[in-house]
C-alpha cells in the first residue's frame, strides 16, 4: 500500500510516498481502508522534529470503511464507515497518511451515514481538541461569554460552532478576510487580531470573557488575563514557550489556566477516551448543528504541500488529504 512517510525530521520535503505492507489488525483494532484524512499543525511539527517510530507514517485523522476486524473487538464489523484521531502519538509508527491503517476501538467512532469522509476526517483531531478545552477544562455553561482567538483556524472554528451550540456567546479573533465565515458559524462578534486596541475591543465585546481558548499563549497571554472574568477559566491548547506577565492580576481574578495537550490522549488512560466524543461530534454534523469547513483537499501524493500550507498560510477551517 501507499504511505506518506518520514526517515528524518526537516521541512516538508522530507515526506516521500513509499510503497509498504498493509498493516493487520493486533488485539483490539480494526483495519479502516483510508477514504480521507485531514493536517493538522502537530502533524507538521512532528515530522519537523522527527519524532516517533521511524520511519514515521504521517497524520493524525482518518475516515473510512472497516476492511478487517481483530481479535477482541465489540461494535465493529466489516463495511462499517468509521473516523478516528490520536494516530500521531508515540503510540503508533503508523499515521493516517496511508491507503490503509489499524486503530485502536477506542480512538474512533461509527461514522454517520449523513457526514462525508471528508467531513469526518476534517473534525477529528480539532473537534475532540475543542470540545475538551471548552468542555472538559473550561466547563462552559449556556449563557457564558467564550473568546476563541484563531476562529478561522482548525480548532477555533469548531470551538465557535461548539460555543455556540452549548448555548454559550462566542467572540472570535481572526484575519478579516474570515470574518464573514466565523460569523457564519455562531460567532456574535469577530475581530481583527491586529488591531491595536484588541484588548480593549475584546473587553468591550465580551465584558468579561468567562472562557477563553488559546493557541498562541505566547502572543496573547498577557491579553487573556487583561479580558479574562473574574473565576475564568483560560485554556492553553498549544505553544512551546509562554509567560504570565501580570500573574497578580490572574490571581485577584482567581482566573483558572488550564494546560492541555492533545498527545497524550491515546496513551494516557487516565484521560477522557476519544470514541464517545467523536460520536458527539458525529451527532452533531449528522443533525447540521455543527460544521467543519474544507479549506480544500490535497492528494496523498501531495501530502508536503499540505504540510507547508497548514503552517505558513491563513487557513479556512482543515486541509484535507484523500488518496
Amino acid at each position: 500500500m501507499k504511505a506518506v512517510q518520514y526517515q528524518d525530521g526537516g521541512d516538508p520535503d522530507v515526506l516521500s510516498l513509499v510503497d509498504v505492507e498493509r498493516p493487520e489488525p493486533a488485539d483490539g483494532e480494526v483495519l479502516v481502508e483510508m477514504r480521507a484524512a485531514s493536517v493538522n499543525p502537530v502533524d507538521a511539527k512532528l515530522r519537523e522534529r522527527g519524532a516517533g517510530q521511524r520511519p514515521k507514517t504521517t497524520g493524525s485523522d482518518l475516515a473510512g470503511v472497516v476492511t478487517a476486524v481483530g481479535n477482541k473487538v465489540a461494535g465493529y464489523e466489516v463495511g462499517d464507515r468509521v473516523f478516528a484521531t490520536g494516530l500521531h502519538t508515540d503510540r503508533f509508527s503508523g499515521g493516517s497518511f496511508a491507503e490503509f491503517a489499524t486503530v485502536p476501538t477506542d480512538l474512533l467512532a461509527p461514522l454517520p451515514d449523513g457526514v462525508s469522509f471528508e467531513e469526518g476526517a476534517a473534525v477529528a483531531l480539532v473537534g475532540v481538541t475543542a470540545w475538551r478545552a471548552l468542555v472538559h477544562h473550561a466547563g462552559l455553561e449556556p449563557g457564558s461569554t467564550a473568546v476563541i482567538h484563531g476562529g478561522n483556524g482548525g480548532v477555533g472554528h469548531i470551538a465557535v460552532g461548539l460555543a455556540d451550540v452549548l448555548g454559550a456567546t462566542p467572540v472570535a479573533t481572526a484575519r478579516t478576510e474570515h470574518h464573514d465565515m466565523v460569523r457564519t458559524l455562531g460567532a456574535e462578534t469577530v475581530l481583527d487580531y491586529t488591531r491595536d486596541d484588541l484588548t480593549e475591543a475584546v473587553r468591550e465585546a465580551t465584558d468579561g470573557a468567562d472562557v477563553i481558548l488559546d493557541h498562541l499563549p505566547e502572543t496573547y497571554a498577557e491579553l487573556d488575563v487583561e479580558v479574562a472574568a473574574v473565576g475564568g477559566d483560560v485554556v492553553i491548547i498549544a505553544g512551546e514557550t509562554a509567560s504570565l506577565p501580570n500573574a497578580a492580576v490572574a490571581r485577584s481574578k482567581e482566573l483558572s489556566i488550564h494546560l492541555m495537550s492533545m498527545s497524550n490522549l491515546a496513551t494516557n488512560a487516565e484521560l477522557p477516551n476519544i470514541g464517545p466524543i467523536l460520536e458527539r461530534l458525529g451527532r452533531l454534523l449528522e443533525t447540521n448543528r455543527l460544521e467543519v469547513r474544507i479549506d480544500r483537499t490535497e492528494a496523498l501524493e501531495d501530502a508536503a504541500e499540505a504540510h507547508r500550507a497548514v503552517m505558513e498560510e491563513s487557513i479556512a477551517g482543515k486541509i484535507v488529504v484523500v488518496p
